[in-house]
């Protein structure tokens, strides 16, 4: 994968979207891991549907649970050693 990005904060669900179009058109191939208040951002239905395109979109099951209770989650459940999985395929990491 050419870029991971790492969401960790509320606000990143909303720099996210811009960022996976832009990666689109010039034909990146890129994941996505959530956690702590990152996985707030996947409750955008728009930022959801963007994430079908991507490699992969993991969010941390423990941080989902906590942040969004009792909501399915819209991409893979996963652990932080999903997260570490994930960096170490990637080529760059940007952190949001």
């Amino acid at each position: 994968m050419d870029i991971l990005f790492h969401v960790s904060t509320a606000a990143g669900g909303r720099l996210l979207y811009p960022l996976l179009l832009a990666a689109g058109r010039a034909d990146c191939r890129v994941g996505a891991f959530f956690t702590h208040e990152g996985v707030l951002g996947l409750r955008d239905t728009d930022l959801a549907a963007a994430l079908t395109q991507a490699e992969r979109a993991v969010a941390c099951e423990e941080s989902w649970h906590r942040f969004c209770p009792g909501l399915p989650c819209p991409v893979e459940a996963g652990s932080q050693t999903s997260n570490s999985a994930l960096m170490g395929e990637a080529r760059k990491v940007v952190s949001l």
